[in-house]
């Protein structure tokens, strides 16, 4: 049985605030595009679109990333909803939010449908940004601030194969200030989490470093036994 509405009824949309980490310029990096159609082309913005009828909205924001950028199989984890009534002038559009985590190295961004451009900036060079974005993204850095310290969400910015340096540097540029190096091998190792391999890094002008790679299937295993995250 259909159910007819008389009542204008609002939009829903998608957002992604997309993460990656430059080790080599230290910086955190959104990525972004620039609308190509009107009413707001030329302008960047957080890749997004709205939700059909047809699909979920983690269905729409993996579809919507894939369609905007082709990025595809991200980590993608629900972040905020934001529903201020001006939020969007041309109709009332409340959007659900979403946070990605990618490896650069892994990933090739390109413009696709709706989309002039696609580029990644550091957090700090972001242009103005369309509609209510600069919140959506600040609320995704707030959260990955935040959530980096009690789950290892944080591997997923990085390379299979990496450096304890390399790791440090990650929380760093994250939370934005200094480590203290001694204390922060020294909880990483005690998780157990790490497993070093018989590997060193390779074309480097310095002393090559000892890789590891972390282990998901022992961090889920220790968690169910009681371990807690923290760094």
């Amino acid at each position: 049985m259909s159910v007819r509405h008389q009542h204008p009824r609002p939009c829903v949309a998608v957002d992604c605030v997309v993460f990656g980490i430059d080790l080599e310029r230290q910086d955190l990096e959104v990525l972004l595009v620039q609308h190509d159609l009107a009413p707001q082309a030329g302008g960047w913005a957080l890749p997004g679109g709205h939700v059909s009828f047809d699909e979920s909205v983690e269905a729409a924001a993996v579809r919507e990333l894939g369609e905007a950028t082709g990025l595809e199989r991200v980590f993608l984890e629900q972040l905020y909803t934001f529903g201020a009534v001006a939020r969007d002038p041309r109709t009332r559009v409340v959007s659900v939010a979403y946070y990605a985590l990618v490896n650069l190295a892994d990933q090739r961004v390109r413009a696709a449908t709706g989309a002039r451009d696609a580029a990644w900036f550091g957090v700090h060079g972001v242009p103005a940004l369309v509609l209510d974005h600069e919140e959506i993204l600040a609320k995704g850095r707030e959260r990955l601030r935040g959530k980096v310290r009690y789950q290892p969400i944080a591997f997923e910015l990085l390379p299979p194969k990496f450096t304890l340096t390399q790791l440090q540097q990650l929380y760093e540029i994250i939370l934005e200030r200094a480590l203290d190096k001694r204390n922060f091998r020294k909880k990483i190792t005690k998780m157990d989490l790490l497993v070093e391999l018989d590997e060193v890094q390779a074309d480097v002008a310095h002393r090559a470093a000892r890789l590891y790679r972390f282990d998901e299937r022992r961090y889920e295993k220790l968690v169910k036994q009681g371990l807690m995250f923290e760094l």
